[in-house]
């Protein structure tokens, strides 16, 4: 491991534990908001089920509160942290007790402001960490580089964040192999490999991505040449330019000296060297050259290697005819060979600095062995991986001395397996997505799919004005409703789909929902499924109300998720330091957390 500044000091597992209790408390009397699902909220009747105060209230307040956390951003702050990690808290009552309905709205913003991951004071600050992992190293990365020239700009965003950490914490542990699990279309693998001259197997479950992530990379690859060509080509013009302008100014300078001494004596001519004839690249040019060199190619050697296929330097650069060669009956051939030679060798160095996309499933008793032949020391990382993938990296990395550190930022938890959803079904599944920890797993903790699948809302950009698609969510119930009443179906397994941007009204959205579901549509009359939207049209402020409350809720559900991760790491006695980051931009990238940790040197 190198040599660097300490690591930041982050929370310990009792910490994390009391605030997990914390959290707890207030989630067992929260999540029937989250669980319940907006398809059933008219059939089921949930506003009247789950919440005790008029849908105008509840909007006031939370758009108020979105308001004044948007002026005061760390309001909620000095109550988690006078709280001092108990698991007891000062809330005013946000549910009855004898009812459970919601009953303070105040109340419940401001218990999931405070046991969000930011106000719980649980995470690591980012630029802290870097600081930290390159000690008194320069940064490696290169300003003039611009990933949105490659991908989208989110994509861009995440993938120039997470590579830089990345490629800090390999320095830092002096690895140069990376695994990429899920690596999808290969855009943080590529980026990796030809940004930051790392070895990158990326590994994901679908032949269809490895095929395309391997033309992806080869255009890339393409791309990246040019781009970087261009650099080179600068140099190489100025250097010419001001060759060019040297000799034409040499040339007329001799014309005129042989003209004002033409009646000069042999002898004096004789003193005159080949030299005083050639550009003067001693002294200010060769300077001007290398200046130049160091500005574009800030890099290391490795990297230059990696940007360029034939090494160079500033002998490249100037004309043939500006430097006395000590040899000058070279023959052809052997400045062949030995160009040959030149590029076998930079050839050679690029070795190290591939990306290889390979094909299989990964699952937490995965051997990396059997897919990685020349497996070493190396990090596993993962951009979104999805549902099981996230908690199986980091079974897999606690389990494999090879692995010497990880970064994972999941996504899709409506996808993750939880252990006791349904503790009467048989199962052979060892090893499940959640809960990960000792904690959770003692007290049989489940948090449901409905409540997963909001955790997955975003807060951020609903607050800067994306909101909710609130019509669409509205046809659907209503749809519900009428497949109850006229079908008498109150369960159906198909899915609608996205009907709603291709309908012209509720009512052709009822028609071709009908007809996909495979229902029969001429039952209904006009007048029938009209007098439906008419009935519940007056409450569709209700509709939106509560998926507003599920929003504010939703930082909480994946709270507990990453606390669930977090201590888990925590737990692993071989693990030096783990820690959990704030990588990316809330509103570009909402799954924007990193889970970091670091193995103890042998």
């Amino acid at each position: 491991m190198a040599a660097s500044c300490p690591l930041p000091v982050t929370p310990d597992l009792p910490t994390l534990r009391a605030k997990l209790h914390g959290l707890l408390r207030f989630l067992r009397e929260a999540l029937p908001i989250s669980n319940a699902h907006t398809v059933d909220f008219y059939t089921e009747s949930v506003w009247e089920q789950l919440v005790d105060l008029p849908p105008e209230t509840v909007l006031a307040v939370l758009r108020r509160s979105a308001a004044e956390a948007e002026a005061q951003p760390s309001a909620a702050r000095p109550l988690a942290e006078a709280q001092g990690g108990s698991d007891s808290t000062d809330f005013p009552k946000v549910f009855c007790e004898t009812s459970q309905k919601l009953v303070s709205v105040e109340a419940f913003a401001l218990a999931a402001k405070c046991y969000s991951v930011q106000n719980l004071g649980i995470c690591t600050p980012l630029e802290q960490l870097l600081v930290a992992l390159r000690g008194n190293q320069k940064q490696r990365t290169g300003k003039n580089v611009k990933p949105d020239e490659f991908m989208n700009l989110k994509k861009s965003h995440e993938v120039q964040a997470m590579s830089e950490l990345i490629s800090s914490v390999a320095d830092y542990y002096g690895v140069k192999q990376i695994i990429d699990l899920g690596s999808g279309k290969g855009y943080l693998s590529s980026f990796l490999s030809l940004k930051y001259g790392l070895k990158v197997y990326g590994i994901d479950s679908s032949n269809t991505n490895t095929h395309g992530a391997e033309e992806r990379n080869r255009k890339l690859k393409k791309h990246w040449r040019v781009y970087h060509r261009r650099s080179k080509l600068d140099v190489s013009a100025l250097a010419l330019q001001t060759a060019k302008e040297r000799k034409l100014q040499d040339e007329i300078e001799c014309n005129a000296y042989a003209e004002g001494v033409g009646n000069s004596s042999t002898a004096n001519q004789e003193k005159m060297s080949t030299s005083d004839f050639l550009p003067d690249f001693s002294g200010s040019v060769i300077s001007n050259i290398r200046k130049q060199m160091e500005n574009l190619h800030v890099h290391s050697h490795r990297e230059e290697n990696l940007y360029f296929e034939n090494a160079f330097s500033v002998r490249d650069l100037l004309p043939i005819n500006a430097i006395e060669s000590t040899s000058s009956q070279t023959p052809k051939r052997k400045m062949l060979e030995t160009n040959k030679e030149r590029r076998k060798v930079t050839s050679k160095s690029n070795e190290s600095n591939v990306y290889s996309p390979l094909t299989s499933f990964i699952t937490a008793d995965s051997e990396l062995h059997d897919i990685i032949k020349d497996l070493e020391d190396c990090l596993m990382v993962g951009l979104h991986t999805c549902g099981d993938l996230a908690p199986n990296t980091l079974r897999i990395f606690a389990s494999k001395s090879e692995i010497k550190g990880v970064c994972s930022v999941g996504c899709c938890y409506h996808l993750l397996s939880e252990e006791f959803e349904n503790p009467h079904k048989e199962c052979t599944q060892e090893k499940w997505g959640f809960p990960m920890c000792r904690s959770l797993k003692e007290g049989r903790w489940c948090c449901g799919r409905n409540a997963r699948m909001s955790a997955c809302l975003a807060l951020e950009r609903v607050a800067v004005g994306q909101g909710l698609p609130t019509e669409s969510l509205f046809y659907r119930a209503v749809l519900q409703d009428i497949i109850k009443d006229c079908y008498g179906i109150t369960k159906c397994d198909r899915h609608v789909g996205k009907l709603y941007s291709k309908s012209s009204s509720f009512l052709d959205y009822v028609r071709k929902s009908l007809k996909k579901l495979g229902l029969d549509e001429s039952k209904l009359p006009e007048k029938v499924i009209m007098d439906y939207y008419e009935k519940y049209k007056p409450r569709m402020n209700e509709l939106e109300a509560f998926n507003m409350l599920k929003v504010v809720l939703a930082p909480c559900i994946e709270t507990l998720i990453l606390l669930d991760r977090l201590c888990y790491l925590k737990e692993q006695e071989d693990i030096a330091w783990s820690a959990l980051v704030k990588l990316f931009d809330p509103v570009k990238s909402p799954r924007c957390y990193a889970l970091i940790a670091l193995k103890k040197p042998q």
